[in-house]
């Protein structure tokens, strides 16, 4: 299907999102013409992405919440990332965190409103041993609350891969972060392919994939949207779009990149070139998006609530009146995630 002539008009981004709800399918150079709009076209792009938000999501929001299993102890050189070899940050250092302690944090995660609890641990991949330990909790938490259960553990074998959906998680976090093209300027320890062979793996076990990126570490705009295509390719189930917070003491320190507008036209084109996938604002969102961070929601269907990895995000209460303020609502846990009202 041949994608219509656009241009800055509101109209345009209108016929681009009518055009995406018939099923067509964003092209580079359409989501590069959403980066590079003016911004007094801000207003027209983010009427197009909530036309399409709301055909397949409505009005509700899904939180997520981050719960660090393991910190720190990292051999990688992620030059974004405070827990890596080559970062100096005052982080706290610790390795996986007992069952007991992540089942503690999944109650956190219920209290917070948030329908999926996200277990994280710093590291290449994790050892058979850290694989017994989150089995072991996820298999409790799952009798207990029914929770939806992601989880980011690094690189996984594809048995790994199998134990961990067999003890119910539902679903994988392996960002790609940027493009294939861009890879070797932010990691040289592993590789873009290794990344792909792990979501592979998840995928061949059943799992759900959960994969997105870091925008502003210096990255073009035709990075940005190659790894946008990509994920196209991949057919992940959600997409968490990080905004580059450059932390003291990583390779990336001082790097500022962003401005907020910006920010909103990356989360525009995610949400017109994966239409019925999860759009999620994820890390930098206080940091980069700033007093526009409720706009990003007439795009994105959702966020994380409460902290992140190594910083503080806003309180859990003012994540809640912002999307009550906007006339959104939480969409609350279930032992079933929601899917997507496709029109």
């Amino acid at each position: 299907m041949k994608g219509p002539n656009v241009t800055d008009s509101p109209s345009h981004w209108n016929q681009l999102a009518d055009s995406v709800l018939q099923g067509h399918q964003l092209t580079p150079e359409e989501g590069l013409s959403i980066l590079e709009a003016d911004d007094a076209s801000l207003p027209g792009l983010l009427a197009a992405a909530f036309q399409v938000r709301q055909e397949h999501f409505g009005m509700d929001v899904q939180l997520y919440y981050l719960e660090n299993a393991k910190s720190g102890l990292c051999p990688e050189d992620c030059s974004y990332c405070s827990q890596s070899a080559v970062a100096d940050t005052p982080i706290e250092r610790y390795r996986l965190k007992s069952p007991d302690q992540l089942m503690a944090g999944a109650r956190q995660a219920a209290d917070n409103q948030a329908r999926t609890y996200c277990i994280v641990a710093s590291g290449r991949g994790p050892s058979d041993a850290d694989v017994d330990g989150v089995v072991q909790a996820v298999e409790q938490i799952k009798q207990d609350s029914g929770l939806h259960i992601c989880c980011c553990l690094g690189l996984l074998t594809p048995e790994q891969a199998g134990r961990l959906k067999q003890a119910g998680v539902d679903r994988i976090n392996h960002n790609l972060n940027t493009s294939r093209g861009f890879y070797d300027q932010i990691c040289s320890t592993h590789t873009y392919q290794e990344r792909i062979d792990t979501l592979t793996a998840c995928r061949d076990q059943g799992l759900e994939l959960c994969c997105g990126l870091i925008v502003g570490m210096g990255e073009t705009h035709q990075d940005v949207v190659a790894v946008c295509g990509e994920l196209q390719e991949l057919g992940v189930e959600s997409i968490p779009v990080n905004f580059l917070n450059p932390i003291d003491g990583t390779p990336l320190e001082g790097t500022e990149h962003l401005d907020p507008r910006f920010c909103l036209k990356v989360l525009v084109l995610f949400r017109l070139a994966h239409p019925t996938t999860e759009i999620r604002i994820a890390g930098g969102r206080e940091v980069n998006l700033r007093s526009l961070q409720p706009l990003g929601l007439y795009a994105a269907n959702s966020l994380f609530v409460s902290d992140y990895l190594t910083t503080p995000g806003q309180p859990a209460s003012e994540d809640h009146r912002m999307i009550e303020d906007l006339g959104f609502r939480v969409v609350r846990h279930t032992t079933t995630p929601p899917e997507p009202v496709i029109g």
